[in-house]
């Protein structure tokens, strides 16, 4: 039987965590523009060893209420999908795909500041995709799936159609996902099948013509 009550604390505990990170962008974004911070300077600046604070910096720092909202409802959706289905792996995952993306603009990437947290929406998404591509449990599928079809129009962002937007961060930010899907792609077990009661009774029921227990009239 499945752990319900197991599967509602692990869900419950994905929604905080998110809840708290995306609160925390809106906070950043907030305090930036009500005090005039211009923080847009702590963001990756490619081949300058001062851009490099923006490898850990860069993803909490947004330019408008557009952008961090952009970027937000994403991360809120994709955020929870990850860290419920795949706990184990986000452990390893996000601080891969977050230094790996930003590590990845800042050698090579247009000269100009990258902030935003596209990078790891990208990672995410690939990663959630990618994953239900090699595991194929229910779980995975269904996550693949929802992904794709509510984000799915996001491989559009890897290409250089907006000269204000880090397509760098998206490429590189699916890169580190498609490289974690792959290479954690067995660290978290597969969801035991769902069995309902009926189902054992089902099983415990013994027919008296086509069951385990019928026996001819001359084995009496």
């Amino acid at each position: 039987m499945v752990d319900v009550r197991n599967d509602k604390s692990r869900l419950r505990r994905s929604v905080t965590a998110t809840a708290w990170f995306v609160t925390l962008l809106w906070t950043i974004w907030w305090v930036d523009y009500a005090f005039h911070l211009k923080l847009l300077k702590f963001g990756v600046y490619p081949r300058e060893v001062e851009g490099l604070i923006g490898v850990l910096a860069g993803p909490l720092i947004h330019s408008s209420f557009e952008h961090v909202f952009s970027n937000a409802v994403p991360l809120f959706v994709l955020g929870i999908a990850f860290l419920y289905a795949y706990p184990r792996s986000a452990r390893i995952a996000v601080p891969v795909i977050w230094l790996g993306s930003g590590l990845g603009v800042w050698l090579f990437a247009r000269s100009s500041y990258h902030i935003g947290a596209s990078g790891l929406n990208y990672g995410m998404m690939f990663f959630l995709f990618i994953m239900g591509i090699l595991r194929r449990d229910r779980l995975a599928a269904t996550i693949a799936i929802s992904v794709f079809f509510l984000y799915g129009g996001m491989v559009w962002g890897l290409m250089p159609t907006k000269p204000r937007v880090s397509f760098e961060s998206h490429i590189f930010g699916a890169i580190m996902g498609m490289g974690c899907a792959i290479a954690l792609r067995a660290r978290d077990p597969s969801p035991p099948e769902k069995r309902y009661d009926w189902e054992d009774e089902a099983e415990d029921a013994v027919d008296p013509v086509i069951g385990d227990e019928w026996r001819s009239e001359n084995d009496r």
